[in-house]
């Protein structure tokens, strides 16, 4: 699976999405990283105004909401099951769903099933280039057991990730119902994309597109665009209540004008001067744990922060936070809390070693397993995150926030916790510089999206400072010389910037 440059460049016309809503600049946080920095509550504002924008928009697709929750209760009632499949970001997204549904529907936890590119193991760590395959997709809903009386619903946040519509496609083949693509961009925009294309005029799938606008951190699509994903398909598959979607959203966003995040301030301090000081932070989480995981490995990519460790690794290196699921004695008991149910590896022979079950088993989220850490460390702070009354409590040594959850479903509940965390994440990395303006520059291209972004920002940097630009494959192919022995503490942009001014 191991990409290169040839073959990146012989298929680059179908992975340059810069024209995409998705990967377009907000201009609401114009400047973001350094507002982390020297006006933190200013940064705050304006990245939760990003927020409550993109369910704003949401609500302009409450047609296409209520169809979805229709669609959804017909499979159900007829005694069909349901799959959500995602990748990356959107991947957390439908295994999240489907431990939401386990959580409230334990005698009929088996009829939503959340999978996501590169399995249960790409939750922690992205299985490198996974994604960039339809045939995976289809395959890995095949052996899901996926049949003609379920429903495949595909989120994909830009709408042309190959293994989501590659599952759309073959559940077309398999099943009675129209499977769902639900995306975030413009239908017009994916035009140009071949495999957007004709997924989108393949009669057979229920194409979807709900454009929210732009990130708050340029193509980090973990933020506005899988909050509105997570709304969309949690609220058709729980059901939207008194009024239907467009009413659910109202009342979300009502509640969500009223929440003030001033509060996360000195928490963002606090873990942007750990992360500079080389200290841990580890997260406590139960209830939360699933939503706490998916912040804090999605660092790993879009800071080029060291991924998680997993234990069968010759020599495993401490990821800078952790999360720690309190009450779990061992890993297996951890990943059970955490999903509802046990892990389901992917032991195909060629990637069993990064997808299988050894793999799954070496990421540890114990208590015992913190603790070991600690003794590696010379220190580490706790961040605890729990359900207390009416509110979600916040902790961080001596630092104690709460975002108010009354009247809020699980789900919603969980979007909330998400929020607060992409944004104390977010704003975290740019007092740290990990990110220049609201570009990802330290992005780690693991796939031919995000080799397209690096390229993209080293574009947009060289521009900037006014220098020549050169074409396209010649920023990729210093791109992929900067790759090979790129360090955790390395911008992949500013070093590709550097090897071209200096001709390299």
């Amino acid at each position: 699976m191991a990409l290169t440059l040839q073959s990146f460049l012989a298929e680059a016309s179908q992975f340059r999405l810069g024209e995409l809503l998705t990967e377009k600049p907000h201009p609401g946080t114009r400047g973001l990283a350094e507002l982390a920095r020297s006006d933190l509550p200013r940064a705050i504002a304006a990245f939760a105004e990003v927020d409550r924008g993109a369910v704003a928009a949401l609500i302009g697709h409450a047609d296409g909401l209520e169809e979805l929750e229709r669609a959804i209760g017909d499979c159900l009632g007829a005694g069909g099951r349901v799959f959500v499949c995602g990748c990356g970001a959107t991947g957390r997204l439908a295994i999240t769903i489907e431990s939401v549904w386990r959580a409230l529907h334990p005698d009929r936890a088996d009829r939503v099933i959340g999978f996501m590119a590169g399995g249960d193991a790409a939750l922690v760590r992205s299985v490198e280039g996974f994604e960039d395959h339809a045939e995976f997709g289809a395959r890995h809903l095949d052996e899901l057991g996926f049949t003609a009386a379920d429903l495949c619903l595909g989120v994909t946040e830009g709408g042309e990730t190959s293994y989501v519509i590659g599952a759309a496609v073959r559940a077309a083949e398999v099943a009675a119902r129209r499977p769902w693509l639900l995306y975030c961009n413009p239908d017009e925009a994916l035009g140009p994309i071949e495999r957007s294309r004709r997924a989108i005029e393949d009669p057979r799938v229920r194409t979807f597109s709900m454009p929210v606008g732009p990130m708050a951190l340029t193509g980090s699509t973990r933020l506005q665009a899988t909050t509105a994903l997570t709304l969309a398909v949690g609220q058709a598959l729980f059901g939207s209540g008194a009024g239907g979607p467009r009413a659910a959203l109202d009342r979300l966003l009502d509640h969500l004008g009223a929440i003030d995040f001033g509060w996360l301030a000195p928490f963002i301090e606090m873990e942007a001067d750990a992360c500079r000081t080389g200290e841990l932070v580890h997260y406590h989480a139960v209830r939360h744990a699933i939503t706490v995981l998916a912040d804090t490995t999605e660092r790993a990519p879009t800071f080029n922060l060291r991924p998680f460790e997993n234990q069968t690794e010759l020599h495993p290196m401490l990821s800078p936070c952790h999360l720690v699921v309190d009450g779990a004695d061992d890993g297996a008991a951890a990943w059970r809390i955490l999903l509802g149910r046990p892990p389901r590896p992917l032991e195909w022979p060629a990637h069993a070693h990064v997808t299988g079950a050894r793999w799954i088993a070496g990421f540890d989220f114990s208590r015992p397993a913190a603790a070991r850490r600690e003794c590696l460390a010379a220190r580490a702070h706790h961040f605890a995150i729990s359900r207390e009354g009416e509110r979600v409590a916040f902790s961080l040594g001596a630092l104690r926030g709460a975002i108010p959850v009354a009247g809020r479903s699980l789900l919603e509940e969980q979007v909330l916790v998400k929020l607060a965390l992409n944004l104390h994440s977010t704003l975290a990395m740019g007092r740290v510089g990990r990110y220049r303006a609201n570009v990802m520059t330290w992005v780690r291209p693991s796939n031919r999206k995000l080799i397209d972004r690096a390229i993209r920002y080293t574009e947009a940097l060289l521009r900037a400072e006014g220098g020549p630009v050169p074409p396209y494959a010649e920023i990729a192919r210093a791109c992929f010389a900067a790759l090979e022995d790129l360090g955790e503490d390395e911008s992949i942009v500013v070093r590709t910037a550097d090897a071209i001014r200096a001709g390299g």
